[in-house]
């Protein structure tokens, strides 16, 4: 749709905001026109000074984890254009799709996923968009996975498992480059569903540290 949207820069690179009846977060959709990954979203068609046309995609929070950790506050989440990023589960291929969009055609995401359940669509996605590779793998095994061209700079992990401090350090430890960072989603309930969340997201914190983070 082509509404009377202004588009300006998010604080976080590569995200924006359009400013209108109501402000929504977006990016800037890498296929324009194509990969309809989620099917009621919002698109933005904004026509620049030169006559040519940019497209953009609502990031609605409640269809991706990541969108409502930054309209929570979320300092910095380092996926930025040019970024390489492995991403270590998904909670939705929307998620990895947007990713892709900001990243842009200089960046690469990395999807280790083994449910069988996901990997269809999330091939389908990487056929469209090229700066999307799939690895079919087990996430607490990296060394099944060493075909990576290189370090990462961020690892993404939305992995539903009681031992994701450890699978993210020993992901980290394989291809994470110096000073790189990575941004965990944390399913409390998968891993102790008896006590408070607030004591695992304690518990998960003193385990990453435990990893050298």
């Amino acid at each position: 749709m082509t509404d009377d949207y202004v588009v300006e820069p998010w604080k976080h690179e590569g995200i924006f905001v359009a400013k209108g009846e109501e402000d929504a977060l977006i990016t800037k959709n890498l296929i324009p026109g194509g990969d309809n990954t989620v099917d009621d979203e919002e698109r933005i068609t904004i026509q620049k000074e030169d006559g040519s046309k940019d497209e953009y995609r609502g990031w609605n929070p409640f269809h991706c984890k990541l969108a409502a950790a930054i309209l929570c506050g979320l300092g910095n989440i380092w996926i930025k254009p040019g970024a390489r990023v492995l991403c270590l589960g998904v909670d939705s291929g929307t998620t990895i799709s947007l990713m892709s969009d900001i990243i842009g055609h200089t960046g690469v995401v990395y999807v280790v996923e083994s449910s069988h359940k996901n990997i269809g669509d999330l091939v389908d996605m990487a056929k469209k968009r090229p700066n999307v590779i799939i690895i079919v793998e087990d996430a607490r095994h990296p060394t099944k996975y060493r075909i990576l061209d290189g370090m990462v700079d961020v690892i993404y992990s939305d992995v539903a498992h009681p031992d994701q401090a450890r699978i993210i350090g020993l992901n980290a430890s394989y291809y994470l480059k110096t000073g790189g960072h990575f941004v965990i989603s944390i399913k409390a309930n998968s891993i102790d569903s008896i006590v408070p969340a607030e004591t695992v997201y304690a518990r998960e914190f003193k385990k990453l540290v435990a990893e050298a983070f």
